[in-house]
């Protein structure tokens, strides 16, 4: 399967008004500029995020409380935990998650880090990102399409 077909088929399930529109810019300008990798690989790890959020009771979840202070949300390793322990029923969609841990690692940020090194995407220091494994990513974010419930 090509990477526009893997496109094609993420844009088949992507919510409409939130993600549609920035999925059509990302395809048009990786289309463009395949060098362009390094930049969307973020989005499409924001994605893929937001996409296995929707398979777990964090979804939907509003970004602040009644009290103002921040609501807790899961991302990487605990965002994944919390969908396997929540789509105990779906083998395939809990082997399906299983096999993208491997984009996501736990990491102690120390303070003599800087702060853009403190923001890691998946297992790959920003550095070190390639266009082959942006588009294994998509390729996964392409299989998981089916589950999403946008």
């Amino acid at each position: 399967m090509s990477i526009f077909e893997d496109f094609d088929t993420i844009m088949e399930s992507a919510h409409f008004w939130n993600w549609a529109p920035d999925w059509s810019v990302a395809i048009e300008v990786y289309r463009k500029i395949p060098d362009s990798y390094s930049v969307l690989t973020p989005f499409a790890y924001t994605y893929l995020e937001e996409m296995i959020r929707t398979t777990t009771s964090d979804y939907g979840v509003p970004p602040f409380g009644r009290d103002g202070q921040p609501n807790k949300v899961r991302v990487g390793m605990s965002l994944i935990a919390l969908a396997i322990e929540e789509n105990k029923d779906n083998t395939e969609y809990i082997a399906a998650l299983e096999s993208i841990k491997k984009h996501f690692k736990y990491i102690v940020v120390s303070s003599d880090q800087n702060g853009r090194n403190r923001v890691m995407h998946g297992h790959i220091h920003p550095r070190f990102w390639s266009q082959e494994a942006f588009e294994l990513l998509i390729h996964e974010i392409a299989d998981l399409s089916k589950y999403s419930k946008f």
